[in-house]
């Protein structure tokens, strides 16, 4: 297994010396850079009870993009600087198997629970057998799970994100469930009128993916470019499970040159 890490920092107060700081659980947030994780964290944030001491983003080794979003580092990078949270990224090959992924999630959350950290953040909503794996996974090492918005209505979620004033645009949208018309789409109420009714308005089940470009966790908008909507192909290794999401349409986001 080929695996980097790497750490991001920005310039931000040290939590010590700020006694807001003094009584709240210390935490990471699970960051994908789209409107889930960032719906999660603005969330805990009003409720005031965690310490957020990183994002961490799991990337693609081969071509530096966070994974299924497809979002390039540099737009992530910038993402985590406007929302002011030191950005913690690991980065797997393109063909890693799931007990590659484990074994670098395992050494990741060993890494953080040195540093006081026992609480790892998720922004999922509904999927019960995805919920069972991460607590299963954390509780290895000593870890809890926190999932601010679980079993929250998805289509009052969306709501709720739009009308806090968060903006977010379609980076991936699986061909099983949505054409290509919905990569590059912004999240907004037409948005949700327009899904098909099969499609859960968060796209829980993988239906679409999203990258967070502004909103109340910004300083400042993500600045960026729509470009091409390429469509990819995958094929998992061994015998084909035709149940298996393979298709997809991918909206490429420019950042400034």
């Amino acid at each position: 297994m080929t695996l980097h890490l790497q750490l991001t920092i920005f310039n931000i107060p040290d939590p010590s010396i700020t006694p807001y700081f003094e009584h709240m659980i210390p935490a990471f947030m699970n960051w994908s850079s789209g409107k889930d994780a960032c719906f999660a964290l603005w969330t805990l944030q009003q409720q005031g009870l965690y310490d957020i001491r990183y994002l961490f983003t799991t990337l693609n080794a081969g071509f530096n993009r966070v994974s299924m979003h497809g979002v390039r580092e540099a737009l992530l990078d910038e993402q985590a600087r406007q929302v002011n949270i030191p950005l913690k990224k690991a980065y797997l090959q393109e063909h890693a198997s799931m007990e590659d992924y484990n074994g670098m999630m395992q050494a990741q959350m060993a890494a953080m629970t040195q540093e006081g950290i026992q609480h790892a953040v998720f922004g999922d909503i509904f999927l019960d057998d995805l919920r069972l794996y991460r607590e299963a996974q954390l509780a290895r090492i000593g870890m809890q799970a926190v999932f601010p918005i679980w079993k929250q209505d998805s289509r009052q979620l969306v709501l709720q994100m739009i009308q806090a004033g968060f903006k977010a645009v379609v980076v991936c949208a699986n061909a099983r469930y949505l054409d290509s018309s919905f990569a590059g789409r912004l999240i907004d109420e037409q948005f949700l009128a327009d899904l098909p009714a099969d499609v859960d308005p968060c796209g829980e089940n993988g239906e679409f993916h999203t990258f967070v470009f502004d909103g109340p966790l910004f300083k400042a908008p993500v600045a960026f470019t729509p470009g091409e909507t390429v469509e990819r192909s995958y094929q998992p290794d061994g015998d084909i499970n035709p149940n298996w999401d393979n298709r997809f349409f991918f909206k490429e986001l420019l950042p400034p040159e």
